[in-house]
């Protein structure tokens, strides 16, 4: 798969899940069933293209578990339930097998009920959103995946860093694929993006961060050091619309609120400003339901499908040849990776090095 220059570039989708299942069962102690499911939605994130959720992040689960916030043999178990809703304790366990656990229930109280909303508290990081809600499009069923974070970013008019990226997901079934599925922080960008570039280089754009003072920057590094590990309570990223008002700030930071309010809210868990702190204390907020509360299923993904491929067909902006809708550019370069391969960076190869050496595993090779 590596090009010619006998650089690694590419890495097939089944050797990536197979190597860092194995950095995560051998090297931080995951068992089997939750080490596979996490290389799965982390090797998925590179494959769509977000490597700002992909397989780099097993610095972070390193973090995790080496400050014990993070406890890979631990188990999800249940606290509160009705015919349309869960409350699980996570109990530190890792976020990824915590979620998959959670959904499914969630699926099959829906199959049974219509509906059924589950929050989650304790539990640690995800992944990327679109994972857990097209789990439910996959069974033809409206899917919700919300979850506070780290704390990240500053309330409108304010200074404080508070508030998370606090990402929305919905994925609605159209009877083909792509599902629509849109997946966004409700920040500018999801702090990964910012990790991203501080691997790359460490400049990004201005319009993501403000630093302590509140002044733009573009020093990825410094922004992305001040929120891992909390050196200032002060800057930090900003919410979809901008610092003000003027482009709808505000907006952006009401969605962050309502995210945090659906997961560390309705489950009693941490709110974001507290969380990294004796655990990891993520909370999520998870929804399934079923088409035919509305009419018939085939006929409703029929119609989502008409309104879809009306506005893609739509008039185009002057230079630009294509409108899309959400999910299909992630499908799209999901296919292209199966292909030919899943790209990553040499920053991301050599930290994979570097954690296969600090295990003593074997490097992950294309």
């Amino acid at each position: 798969m590596a090009e010619a220059t006998g650089e690694r570039t590419t890495i097939s989708y089944e050797k990536l899940c197979a190597g860092m299942t194995n950095m995560l069962e051998r090297g931080l102690g995951y068992p089997r069933e939750g080490a596979d499911v996490t290389a799965s939605v982390l090797v998925e994130a590179d494959a769509r293209g977000h490597a700002s959720h992909g397989v780099a992040r097993i610095k972070i689960y390193h973090e995790e578990v080496r400050d014990g916030k993070n406890d890979p043999k631990a188990t999800a178990t249940v606290v509160h339930e009705t015919p349309i809703s869960l409350v699980v304790r996570g109990n530190r366990a890792p976020g990824f097998p915590t979620s998959k656990t959670a959904m499914e229930k969630t699926i099959e109280k829906a199959g049974t009920s219509g509906t059924c909303m589950t929050v989650v508290r304790d539990s640690c990081h995800f992944g990327i959103a679109a994972y857990w809600a097209e789990m439910a499009a996959e069974a033809g069923m409206i899917g919700w995946a919300f979850t506070n974070t780290l704390r990240a970013s500053i309330p409108t008019f304010g200074r404080e860093r508070l508030l998370g990226t606090n990402p929305i997901c919905v994925a609605i079934p159209a009877g083909r694929k792509p599902h629509f599925t849109v997946d966004m922080a409700t920040t500018t960008v999801p702090l990964g993006k910012i990790e991203v570039a501080a691997r790359r280089g460490g400049v990004m754009p201005v319009g993501w961060a403000v630093d302590e003072q509140g002044a733009d920057t573009t020093d990825a590094v410094r922004v992305a050091e001040v929120n891992r590990f909390d050196k200032s309570p002060f800057g930090g990223q900003l919410f979809l619309g901008g610092a003000t008002e003027t482009l709808g700030g505000h907006k952006g930071y009401g969605l962050g609120m309502l995210v945090e309010l659906l997961t560390a809210g309705l489950s009693m868990g941490t709110a974001t400003y507290d969380t990294y702190q004796e655990g990891c204390g993520i909370c999520h907020y998870f929804q399934a339901t079923r088409l035919d509360l509305f009419g018939d299923p085939a006929r409703i993904q029929s119609h989502v499908a008409g309104i879809l491929d009306r506005v893609k067909n739509s008039q185009l902006a002057a230079g630009h040849d294509r409108i899309y809708t959400h999910g299909e550019k992630e499908y799209e370069r999901r296919e292209k990776s199966l292909k030919e391969g899943i790209w990553l960076d040499p920053a991301t190869w050599k930290r994979l090095d570097d954690y296969a050496d600090l295990w003593g595993l074997e490097h992950i090779e294309p």
